[in-house]
């Protein structure tokens, strides 16, 4: 359910109270958390965190007037959904995150290969989404990206 929505503020305010209440929460936790250099943006209707092209001029390989994704969160019809494209990049980062998902949620994990799915508004592991999002720098992600493109 792509948005609309210009800026995240906008996006946030647009939602029912609970999604609000929870991807609010949400963003907070990625913004304190969240490697500097990533800058926070609309993104494919979503709210983005990317890599900037100041940072990273050749953005995108699918579009390179779009700066280079790494996360986003979106209220999807039934579900908030995290985006983290480390996730689907680096199978440790991956397996670190299954293994560690059932130690801060007694729900089963939803996922495919870089979402998150979170039916359960109250059931969202905020502590372990802090750890995920400060285990991935800017350089980190754009050397990770640079050789996934170079297969």
């Amino acid at each position: 359910m792509a948005s609309t929505a210009t800026t995240p503020d906008e996006y946030l305010n647009t939602l029912p109270t609970d999604r609000k209440e929870a991807l609010t929460k949400l963003r907070n936790i990625i913004l304190q958390n969240l490697p500097k250099g990533f800058d926070e943006r609309m993104s494919y209707g979503m709210v983005g965190y990317v890599v900037p092209h100041e940072t990273f001029p050749a953005g995108y390989h699918c579009d390179p007037k779009l700066p280079l994704p790494f996360l986003n969160m979106a209220s999807q019809k039934n579900f908030i959904a995290l985006y983290h494209m480390g996730l689907y990049a680096d199978k440790n980062l991956y397996d670190w995150f299954v293994a560690e998902y059932p130690k801060h949620s007694k729900t089963k994990l939803d996922m495919g290969k870089s979402c998150i799915r979170f039916k359960k508004m109250d059931a969202i592991p905020y502590e372990l989404i802090a750890e995920l999002v400060q285990k991935m720098s800017v350089s980190d992600w754009v050397t990770l990206y640079q050789r996934m493109l170079q297969r």
